[in-house]
């Protein structure tokens, strides 16, 4: 596969050579966990590329739910991104302040309904900066697009699918959090909620697919990252974190290798908070 791919990554000459291309449309997904304290959309108006949108995944989601970022429902989706004048026939550029983190989430929810020509950035605000390449604190002008979408069901997974799963190995189930948290040896971050792994499930730190400047690994560097991990490629894999945020990075570098994969939604956010579902401490 080329390294920039219009429908998975593109790097930041890619976006330079594109950036005033007519059917472009950029989102800053820029997103942290609430103990950061960070104030995104702030950052986000501060400074953006050019043309950039800001999408907050904490509000682009099914707000009755009790779980953080759950996917949510079409309507809303397809209004938001009307109101930031992304739809049909347009190509989309997702990405961060922090490189590569919250982007890939937002290009999983362009892709689960039903958009194709999505495309995350590879290294994200902070290469795009440390090359040069310009940054702006004007907003984009916006007009209405419609979307159609087409919501892919086999591109999420509830608790009781991956709960089947991890009985009957019909996929293989990727953590994306930290080995520490896997193997349930600290606390979750979020209150509440067991510490551990789903059983059968494998451990790839998000961190392991990403070089130390932020980008996606190789795509032989990915392969040989999930095969020391134990994954076994020729099956599909189901993707889960903390809370369904970084399994999308574990996503998109599976999506690199042709390897077909679901999100678990809920992810331990959900899972950990259940006392009567089994969770495995230590190895895999």
């Amino acid at each position: 596969m080329p390294y920039s791919d219009p429908k998975t990554l593109v790097s930041t000459d890619w976006l330079a050579e594109h950036l005033k291309a007519p059917e472009l449309r950029l989102i800053d997904a820029s997103w942290y966990m609430p103990t950061d304290e960070r104030d995104c959309l702030a950052e986000y108006e501060r400074e953006h590329i050019p043309g950039a949108r800001f999408v907050d995944i904490d509000e682009v989601a099914d707000l009755r739910s009790d779980l953080p970022h759950m996917l949510p429902p079409v309507e809303k989706f397809m209004s938001r991104m009307r109101a930031l004048g992304i739809g049909d026939g347009h190509q989309v550029v997702v990405y961060d302040s922090a490189g590569i983190f919250s982007a890939p989430r937002v290009w999983w929810m362009f892709k689960y309904f039903g958009q194709d020509n999505v495309a995350v950035l590879d290294g994200g605000l902070p290469k795009w900066k440390a090359e040069g390449h310009p940054v702006t604190d004007q907003p984009p002008t916006i007009r209405d697009r419609h979307m159609i979408t087409e919501i892919r069901p086999e591109l999420v997974r509830d608790v009781t699918q991956v709960a089947a799963s991890a009985k009957l190995g019909d996929y293989t189930i990727i953590d994306a959090r930290s080995a520490a948290r896997f193997k349930g040896e600290v606390p979750e971050p979020r209150p509440g909620l067991a510490s551990g792994h789903i059983p059968n499930s494998r451990n790839v730190p998000f961190t392991e697919v990403l070089t130390s400047e932020g980008t996606l690994k190789s795509n032989d560097e990915l392969r040989a990252v999930f095969e020391n991990a134990g994954v076994d490629l020729n099956k599909p894999a189901i993707t889960t974190c903390g809370s369904g945020a970084t399994a999308a990075i574990l996503g998109l570098a599976l999506t690199r290798l042709g390897v077909p994969f679901s999100l678990y939604d809920g992810s331990w956010a959900e899972w950990g908070m259940y006392g009567d579902l089994k969770v495995a401490t230590g190895e895999a």
